[in-house]
């Protein structure tokens, strides 16, 4: 197979970024895209060209690292998928494929393809976690979580925080993350003490970050590679509102 990569190039935050064109020859169609990427950057380093910078780490749809536009698409033409579960067979034989960077403000070009996701970071570290002191391990049966609450907790857990949610929406919204990592919280025992200030803290931080408002297009749903649901979003809602109503009561 073969196939004309457009891939932006850019050197850094400050720079102006481009696309530039390249082919590929005798590509496997079963080769990953990124394996496919690992291929033309050998081939750049050949001719002494600087290879094309993209992030990666695990390579099994775990971490999300490899996030990136294909073909204007989050994660590329695969639902339920990170990029780097996208293989060449997806595509057809002479194809031109289009790769690009996240395109949202809070996560700035750091070099061609990587972009600066540590805006995610700041908002888990902002409350998105349980710190209340609660003594030894308990046994797993002695705290009694009802199945749909514990299940819904692990799917909303599931979130591996690519920013997929964030290049989707129109708006650049975090909702679906952050409702995510509220959500793993909210539905357990554990995440009750906190709860008030956690969603406060990690909404603010949202904020200051630069995100915007939820487009209600569900786009950030359907391109997630968890294919987190949307019920988390309104879960995000009715806690900061509850969170809201109670600081009023106390004042």
């Amino acid at each position: 197979m073969k196939f004309t990569l457009k891939v932006w190039r850019q050197k850094n935050t400050q720079s102006k970024g481009k696309f530039k064109t390249y082919q590929v020859d005798n590509v496997s169609e079963d080769m990953s895209l990124l394996e496919m990427m690992d291929t033309l950057n050998e081939e750049l380093t050949k001719v002494r060209e600087e290879p094309i910078h993209f992030d990666h780490d695990c390579r099994e749809g775990i971490c999300g690292a490899c996030s990136m536009y294909i073909n204007g698409r989050p994660h590329g033409p695969q639902k339920a998928a990170t990029t780097c579960q996208i293989y060449m067979r997806n595509f057809k034989d002479g194809e031109t494929i289009t790769i690009e960077p996240w395109r949202a403000k809070p996560f700035p070009v750091i070099k061609d393809l990587i972009v600066d996701r540590s805006a995610f970071d700041r908002i888990i570290e902002s409350s998105g976690y349980i710190s209340v002191n609660t003594g030894g391990v308990p046994d797993a049966n002695e705290i009694p979580i009802p199945k749909r609450k514990a299940d819904e907790a692990f799917e909303a857990a599931t979130c591996i925080g690519c920013g997929a949610c964030v290049a989707a929406c129109k708006n650049a919204s975090a909702m679906l993350f952050v409702g995510a990592k509220v959500s793993q919280f909210a539905l357990l025992p554990q995440g009750q003490a906190e709860k008030k200030a956690r969603v406060e803290k990690m909404v603010a931080q949202m904020d200051q970050e630069g995100f915007g408002a939820c487009s209600n297009t569900g786009a950030c749903s359907a391109e997630c590679p968890k294919e987190i649901s949307l019920t988390t979003i309104a879960r995000l809602n009715r806690e900061y509102l509850a969170a809201k109503a109670s600081s009023q009561e106390e004042s």
